[in-house]
C-alpha cells in the first residue's frame, strides 16, 4: 500500500473555491478520494486563528476527518492590510514528513510552492500530487505536479 502526506493551505482553497465557484472544498470527499487505498502518514492542514466559534468548530470538523490542525496568529496591520500566511511552514513540513512516504498531496493553487514540488519530484523522488481551483491555480504549480486535481464539482460543498 502506497503511503501518502497531505497539506492543505486552508486559506487558498477557502478563497479560490468561493472566488470560482462561491461554493466551499468538501473536505470529507477530498480525504476519500485522495487517501483511497493508500496509507496516510501524516496530514495537515494549515489555518489562520481568529479566535471565533465558528471557525474553532470547523478546526474541529477537520481535526474528525484525521487532519492535524495547526494555526497562526491572525495578523493585522497598522495600514489594514493583513499577513496569515503559512507557506514556509507548510515547505518545511512537506520536506520533513515527506521521507516516510512515497506520495506527498498539496492543496493550494500558490505558485511559490512549485520550487517545493519541484524539490519533492526532483531531489526525494516523490509523487507529488496537487489540488487547486484550475483557473486559479499558477500555470508553474500544475505544471511542476506530477499529477494535477482540479477541484471542482465533486470536490465542492453545495
Amino acid at each position: 500500500m502506497e503511503k501518502v502526506v497531505l497539506f492543505v493551505d486552508v486559506q487558498n482553497v477557502y478563497y479560490t473555491t468561493k472566488q470560482a465557484f462561491g461554493r466551499n472544498f468538501d473536505y470529507n470527499e477530498f480525504w476519500q478520494q485522495a487517501t483511497s487505498n493508500r496509507q496516510v502518514v501524516k496530514a495537515i492542514a494549515y489555518a489562520i486563528d481568529r479566535g471565533d466559534a465558528k471557525q474553532k468548530e470547523f478546526q474541529n470538523i477537520l481535526r474528525a476527518i484525521g487532519f492535524e490542525v495547526k494555526l497562526k496568529p491572525f495578523i493585522q496591520r497598522s495600514d489594514g492590510t493583513a499577513k496569515g500566511d503559512w507557506d514556509v511552514g507548510i515547505t518545511i513540513d512537506a520536506l520533513e514528513y515527506s521521507k516516510d512516504a512515497d506520495i506527498v498531496i498539496l492543496v493550494s493553487g500558490d505558485g511559490d510552492f512549485d520550487l517545493l514540488v519541484n524539490k519533492l519530484k526532483v531531489d526525494k523522488d516523490k509523487r507529488v500530487e496537487v489540488y487547486g481551483v484550475e483557473s486559479l491555480t499558477a500555470l508553474s504549480l500544475v505544471n511542476a505536479a506530477s499529477e494535477f486535481v482540479p477541484i471542482d464539482g465533486a470536490l465542492l460543498l453545495y
